[in-house]
């Protein structure tokens, strides 16, 4: 039959529908298929039911006009269409008796009778008479439509703003964003497709004193973005605080249905960070391995992770890992032979020199170019200066001078170095002298820090000063007492100089996982992801244009909540931040200021570039090879490109 075929007294018009079933996407319901065609033998079918943007409904009594609705036509042959259980997609004729009064189809309803959800991708008409193609890109779980309060609507792929969008489809545009935007009452079930808005208050576990954690947003003590509002009922004990999710049962944290990892994504995510978590698994995983689980006895502990992992036992542990974990998961993470798990990557620069670390040159490279190139500066002042408040916590200057550097200097005086721009700084000092006598009081121990570093004539960097500071011993409020450390070869000089290197690497390494990567990449985009999805229609350009980046988000931070950032969580395990994690990042979350984020601002604000009309991308770099700036700046010139073109 040919597309737009007329008959006598009617047009038929034939379409395609792409989508995949639930028993390939989901191993553990295998019996979707059998239950889903039971119901096509009982009558209960997918249908599918056009809105027109052109022809208004007459014969509706409402108020504000609305689109025609043609004639609902069924999904055909889903029985005898037959999907192999791996991920691939199915697709279904349909037939439509055209309306000819529906003139150009700008939505469709679709009605899921059967037992199961599935996911729909794509419906393509190919000759709607007047109009010719007409492609529906949908890429959404359509759950049975029992769960469903509205039948599930999918507009036409093209973008329109409001003002623009055909009077006849804007009833349907606000409806869908009133779904979307929910009640802000209940728990959220899977099926639900509601964003809305919570505070961090899930972090904690009031049941345990060891665990008790502050309600982080919503104050100007602790401020943060918000997540995504679960539901979930409050704890007995706190009212204030959400309750908490087991290992297993968070997998299945509410976030909505089209946010969720896909099942290979899914799978990936969890081999990738179970060789990361694993031992925080199972409590009992610590009594068979030795008494500092959670240290690092020697540098050949370190060494043992890329050599063969760690070593496991046969019997019931192994048993209970291999059930309580998708058996794709295990296969990746356990090795064959049962014994260990696979080795865990090796970093380039062990693999180049074993040593490597603990050079100068390779410390002050991987501030450029290492896993926290964010935080660097230029020195524009020296000493360095503090803008911590000198009431709560007295003089927190710098007690760096000249006679500590000038030997590194190339003949130059300090100043002359500050006006040649060759003088750069790493400045842990402010955002961790708060927090560092409450550290120190648990087994942990920092300094806050100051790195000084020179930018030689070869272009790369030299660290010339390191200063460790502590709040003083009697009174914090009498300020820091400090040791500057200066670079050396030989003698105990030799071994603290490498120690205060590790006190910086750590409090970099720490910074970079709970403000540049936690906090300003994943805490702040997710109120983003939720406001974008209830205010701004997918019909927006705006929409269109910033779905694909907001990709796993919610769902990655939702996991991230249950075993990351929370109380007893790895991060707290594993960083110098511990239990003041999540508090510290809200602190510094005070002076996120949202335009400053743009690359080219921050880069200039931080004195890592200038402007400058004649360099590439409008900037001249302070320090020419600076990975993070180059490749950066690349990609932003990219996407300012691409998103002015569409704006």
């Amino acid at each position: 039959m040919m597309f737009g075929e007329t008959f006598v007294g009617k047009t038929i018009v034939n379409g395609k529908v792409v989508l995949m079933k639930k028993n390939v996407l989901d191993f553990n319901d295998l019996g979707a298929s059998v239950l889903d065609r039971a119901h096509e033998l009982l009558g209960k079918h997918i249908s599918i039911q056009f809105i027109s943007a052109t022809h208004a409904d007459r014969t509706s009594s409402e108020k504000v006009l609305r689109g025609k609705l043609g004639n609902p036509a069924n999904l055909e042959d889903w029985i005898s269409t037959i999907t192999p259980l791996t991920a691939g997609e199915s697709s279904y004729e349909v037939t439509f008796d055209w309306d000819e009064e529906i003139g150009l189809p700008g939505a469709f309803l679709v009605k899921n009778l059967h037992h199961s959800e599935f996911y729909l991708m794509t419906l393509t008409l190919e000759n709607v008479p007047g109009h010719g193609k007409v492609h529906f890109v949908c890429n959404s779980w359509v759950y049975p439509a029992k769960r469903y309060t509205k039948d599930r609507i999918f507009f036409a792929n093209k973008a329109y703003l409001p003002g623009e969008t055909p009077a006849l489809l804007l009833p349907y545009r606000e409806e869908e964003l009133v779904t979307l935007r929910g009640n802000g009452t209940g728990k959220l079930e899977e099926w639900e497709r509601v964003y809305d808005y919570a505070l961090y208050n899930d972090l904690g576990n009031p049941d345990d004193e060891d665990k008790v954690r502050p309600v982080i947003g919503g104050s100007s003590e602790y401020p943060y973005p918000r997540r995504g509002r679960t539901g979930r009922p409050p704890t007995e004990i706190d009212p204030k605080t959400e309750s908490r999710l087991s290992l297993i049962e968070s997998l299945q944290m509410y976030v909505p249905r089209d946010e969720r990892f896909g099942h290979l994504k899914r799978s990936d995510f969890l081999a990738y960070g179970l060789e990361a978590v694993f031992k925080f698994l199972l409590p009992e995983f610590e009594a068979l391995t030795d008494d500092t689980i959670d240290e690092f006895d020697s540098f050949e502990d370190v060494l043992k992770l890329y050599k063969g992992g760690i070593k496991l036992p046969k019997g019931p542990l192994l048993d209970r890992i291999r059930e309580n974990i998708p058996l794709q998961v295990f296969k990746e993470v356990i090795r064959s032979d049962g014994e260990g798990l696979a080795k865990y990557s090796t970093p380039e620069v062990i693999k180049a020199d074993m040593s490597a670390w603990s050079t100068d040159e390779e410390f002050a490279r991987e501030m450029l170019a290492g896993v926290n190139p964010v935080s660097i500066q230029l020195l524009k002042e020296f000493p360095p200066t503090s803008k911590l408040d000198a009431q709560l916590y007295g003089d927190q200057n710098s007690s760096i001078r000249s006679h500590h550097i000038e030997e590194h200097l190339d003949g130059l005086q300090v100043n002359e170095m500050l006006k040649a721009k060759r003088l750069f700084i790493l400045d842990h000092h402010d955002p961790l002298m708060p927090y560092v006598k409450r550290i120190n009081a648990t087994s942990t121990k920092i300094y806050a820090t100051r790195t000084l570093l020179l930018l030689q004539k070869d272009g790369t960097l030299k660290p010339i000063a390191i200063e460790l500071s502590l709040p003083h011993p009697d009174d914090e409020k009498l300020g820091a007492i400090s040791k500057v450390c200066t670079p050396s070869k030989h003698g105990v000089e030799a071994g603290i100089w490498k120690l205060a290197k590790t006190y910086v690497a750590v409090n970099d390494s720490g910074v970079h996982q709970l403000i540049s990567h936690w906090l300003n990449t994943h805490a702040v985009i997710e109120p983003f992801v939720i406001a974008t999805n209830r205010q701004l229609s997918v019909l927006h350009p705006i929409n269109k244009l910033l779905h694909p980046h907001f990709r796993d988000t919610m769902n990655i931070n939702s996991t991230a909540r249950n075993i990351l950032i929370n109380s007893g969580g790895i991060l707290e395990r594993t960083f110098f931040t511990g239990k003041y994690s999540i508090e510290m990042s809200s602190k510094i979350y005070k002076d996120w200021v949202f335009p400053n984020q743009a690359l080219p601002i921050d880069l200039v604000l931080r004195g890592m570039a200038v402007e400058d009309a004649n360099s590439l991308h409008g900037l001249r770099l302070m320090i020419e090879d600076y990975p993070y700036a180059v490749d950066g700046l690349e990609i932003w010139s990219a996407i300012k490109t691409w998103v002015e073109g569409l704006l």
